[in-house]
Order: structure tokens, then sequence, then C-alpha cells
């Protein structure tokens, strides 16, 4: 038997009837405090181009820099293509994502991976890599 998904007690078609000030009220403190104070100018871009998507009226892929936008439940099964630094890169947004970060979604740094000492190393490193 498949478990159905609820957040906070509410199912995931009962939130997405939800303003977004009664979303506000079932998350934790700090994306409740940023959704109150209200959205800046590029977070009401980026709910305008997925209102249009849910409409049917927008094609495009929908690509923001807005790593701050908290996920709403309206948001949920769209692809996103967010800004990693050099690169949009598509995410698909789960409903247990719900009052995240969109940044949280995709890490910016790498791992770095050192393939052998560099030009000013000591004999001593260079002994250590060989194996």
């Amino acid at each position: 038997m498949v478990k159905k998904f609820t957040f906070k007690g509410y199912t995931i078609d009962e939130l997405k009837q939800l303003d977004y000030k009664e979303v506000a009220k079932i998350l934790p403190s700090r994306q409740r405090r940023s959704l109150l104070r209200g959205f800046t100018e590029e977070q009401k871009k980026l709910l305008k181009k997925i209102d249009k998507v849910i409409a049917g009226q927008y094609k495009k892929p929908i690509k923001t820099h807005c790593r701050d936008m908290i996920i709403l439940p309206k948001m949920v099964d769209l692809i996103i293509h967010l800004h990693k630094g050099n690169a949009f890169i598509p995410v698909q947004i789960q409903p247990e994502s719900i009052g995240m970060y969109l940044g949280e979604l995709l890490l910016t740094r790498q791992r770095v991976q050192h393939s052998a000492p560099g030009v000013g190393a000591t004999k001593s490193s260079a002994a250590v890599s060989v194996k």
C-alpha cells in the first residue's frame, strides 16, 4: 500500500487550495517570517511565470536566479531551472520539499579533486600521492 503524502496533516490537494498566507501559518518560523514580510520583485516575477505555466500560457522552461524563494505548494511537480553560478540546472519540485528554499535543492560548490601535487610542492608531498 502506497503512503499518501501529507504535510502537517494536509494533503497536497488541500495545500494547493490554500492562500500563501495560510500556508505560511503551517511553515517553520524562518519561512513564515519571510513570507509574511512579502515577496521581492524577483520573487513576484517568478510567481507570475509559475501561474502562467499552470494556466498553460507559458511554454518556455522557467529559469530563475531567485534561490531565496520558498517552495510553495503550487510549485509541486514543476521543473524549474535554477542558476548554479555558471549554468541553469533543471530541478523537479517534489512534495517533500515544500517550505524549503530553492537554493537548498541545488548546491553551488563542488568537491575539490586534486590530480597531482602542484608546481611548488616539496618532494615529500610528491611521494605521498604515488601508490
